[in-house]
């Protein structure tokens, strides 16, 4: 059989631990024996990072603005802890905030779903995918620990001189401090790419902040949205019989929960961090999440949802047998090489990356599946195989349809 042509590039960016060995052998089992694989390989596993003092993040950043589509595995953001265990320069930055600043980007998750597995909430029947902004709040904002008596304050001083000086707190004993912040060109990327992305899927969108107590930092992102809806696509939604709708946070989750899904819900930075690990968990499991990064001017990047699974990482390193769950990682790939095919009119890899995620799905649907997903299935008797099992039970499943 002759493999699929690619004619432009996918940015490939290697991960760290249990999902780098994942990544190794979806490409050997599912991808290269039936795709001529044309991609820029960057490897963003912490210790290249470390030896490149993070310019290789970089790199990679600018490599998807300049072919348009990435993929990406997942890395390890390091803390004190993984300093010590790599011995590294620095305690690099979150790779995944570092691209997302790049293409100045808002992060889309939904959950994969299969029959055999239903949401923990019951009434929930469609997807609800989680609209992220990728700029500012605390992955940007500078932090002190206070240890003396003191006066915190916040100042401005404006190009023209101008100054504004508040106090924050007047300490009378240790404490923290912590200054954030947002800008209102990227609140506006954010809020077009979630009007876009509602309209290209036909999907109601919800926006949710805490405006009655952030008057002024979370009421810009209230105003913004509701200027460019106003503007720029409430014609549009209407004709399209969608919804666009903003509600306070703690409002909007009472909403989700009682709602059956099928829309869009857009949050802060933090916020959609939070929630759609609550939203994946609540659908089946965080290896069950789609991410796409997508940017104001067209550029994609697909990853994963969830981190580098350091737990089975150490098993497989003693030589153990894991079941760790690849789907979200296929489905990164299948996602990539399906917007690579649409923008390059290629036909046969947009139909490669329909069946590759269909053969997944008629695998769990077998009952075939990592242990993960086993203690989810509510009838039939499931079998918990090990990933490269699974793998290969995907590429049997896979070879029928190419």
């Amino acid at each position: 059989m002759a493999k699929i042509r690619m004619a432009n590039p996918i940015v490939e960016m290697d991960g760290d631990e249990m999902t780098r060995i994942i990544w190794k052998l979806i490409k050997d089992e599912l991808l290269l024996p039936f795709v001529d694989l044309n991609t820029e390989y960057y490897d963003l596993g912490l210790q290249r990072r470390d030896e490149t003092l993070d310019r290789i993040t970089h790199e990679a950043g600018n490599a998807i603005k300049k072919h348009g589509v990435g993929v990406k595995c997942a890395t390890i953001t390091p803390n004190a802890q993984r300093m010590t265990e790599y011995n590294l320069k620095e305690m690099w930055k979150s790779p995944n905030g570092t691209i997302r600043s790049i293409l100045d980007g808002t992060v889309f998750r939904a959950p994969i779903l299969i029959d055999s597995i239903k949401p923990v909430v019951k009434n929930w029947k469609k997807p609800i995918t989680i609209a992220r902004h990728a700029y500012g709040d605390v992955y940007k904002a500078t932090e002190h620990r206070v240890t003396e008596k003191g006066k915190a304050e916040l100042l401005f001083t404006g190009e023209s001189g101008t100054q504004w000086r508040e106090t924050v707190y007047d300490f009378e004993c240790p404490g923290v401090i912590q200054g954030m912040f947002n800008k209102d060109s990227s609140i506006k990327s954010f809020a077009h790419a979630c009007f876009k992305y509602a309209i290209a899927t036909k999907q109601s969108l919800w926006f949710s902040t805490k405006d009655t107590i952030s008057k002024k930092y979370d009421h810009t992102f209230k105003e913004l949205f509701q200027q460019i809806y106003e503007t720029e696509y409430k014609a549009k939604f209407e004709e399209l019989g969608l919804e666009y709708f903003y509600t306070l946070i703690d409002d909007a989750v009472a909403r989700v929960i009682r709602s059956e899904g099928g829309y869009i819900w857009a949050c802060k930075n933090y916020d959609g961090d939070v929630m759609s690990d609550m939203v994946s968990t609540a659908f089946g499991s965080l290896a069950m999440m789609t991410s796409v990064l997508v940017s104001p001017d067209g550029n994609f990047e697909y990853e994963a949802a969830h981190g580098t699974v350091t737990k089975h990482y150490y098993k497989y390193l003693k030589g153990e047998e894991t079941s760790t769950n690849p789907m979200a990682t296929i489905y990164a790939w299948s996602g990539a090489l399906r917007k690579r095919g649409e923008m390059d009119n290629n036909k046969e890899l947009t139909d490669f990356a329909d069946k590759l995620e269909k053969a997944c799905i008629d695998t769990l649907n077998a009952g075939i599946m990592t242990k993960d997903l086993v203690g989810l299935v509510e009838e039939g008797n499931p079998q918990a195989v090990n990933t490269l099992t699974f793998i290969k039970e995907i590429r049997k499943r896979l070879e029928k349809t190419v």
